[in-house]
């Protein structure tokens, strides 16, 4: 399988993590495992019928797909004809592109896009990530993106900030945070932290190699210990942590 990561233009930096490429390139069908990052994202299928959320979604060439946030793994299956085209978006920046309905109803979820917010299939397959530049920044709406100062808050401490803390410091209260993050991101804004925290630990497993233990990362990512820890792996990822 191959796989690489585009940086979209610099104007669109604050609302794109990235552009990908996945290829497949095995002669026996695979598995690809996802890990929620907190992120939505669209993509278009460029190859053969693709099987995606756990082998319950098919994806069809030539069609454009919204992928909500996760808050659980997700499973495709991957062959040799397997081409997608996608874009990573920063949370809460759907808004900022697209109409549509709160973003939990896409929670966990692909669903196919109408032809109006659809990518053109042929200046796609010509030259995708300058078309991709083109497409979101005539359809950008607006600059300001919801939730920023909130979500600077959530990353700035890698989510271990309580969740009264962070409405306290943006002078809202618990409940209208959650509303916003549910229409805005499709999380809670205890799901939110979580997978950033989760996504945190995850980094330090992955660089320590042996030289650290897990209580160590479990105690710095504000864990309650080793076994709480490889718990939130387990529900993330459905792997043990020594398997990642």
């Amino acid at each position: 399988m191959q796989y690489k990561k585009i940086k979209p233009h610099r104007e669109l930096e604050p609302f794109i993590h990235f552009y990908w490429e996945l290829k497949g390139n095995e002669i026996e069908k695979q598995w690809e495992r996802v890990f929620p990052d907190g992120c939505a994202g669209v993509l278009i299928n460029l190859g053969n019928t693709c099987l995606t959320d756990n082998g319950s979604f098919s994806m069809e060439f030539g069609k454009t797909y919204v992928v909500g946030a996760m808050n659980s793994f997700k499973d495709s299956i991957i062959d040799r004809d397997t081409h997608l085209l996608g874009v990573c978006l920063k949370p809460a920046t759907f808004a900022n592109f697209y109409h549509y309905a709160s973003q939990n109803e896409l929670t966990n979820d692909t669903v196919e896009f109408g032809k109006s917010n659809s990518f053109n299939i042929d200046k796609t397959l010509d030259n995708p990530f300058n078309y991709f530049d083109q497409f979101f920044s005539d359809r950008l709406k607006s600059k300001n993106i919801q939730l920023q100062s909130t979500l600077e808050n959530i990353h700035s401490t890698k989510g271990k900030l309580s969740i009264d803390e962070v409405a306290k410091r943006n002078f809202t209260t618990v409940r209208q945070l959650e509303r916003n993050f549910k229409k805005l991101i499709g999380l809670s804004p205890k799901e939110y932290s979580n997978i950033i925290r989760f996504q945190h630990a995850l980094q330090l497993i992955k660089n320590s190699g042996q030289n650290r233990n897990l209580l160590d990362i479990a105690f710095e990512c504000g864990y309650y210990d080793h076994s709480h820890l490889s718990n939130e792996i387990k529900r993330n990822t459905g792997l043990a942590p020594s398997l990642l």
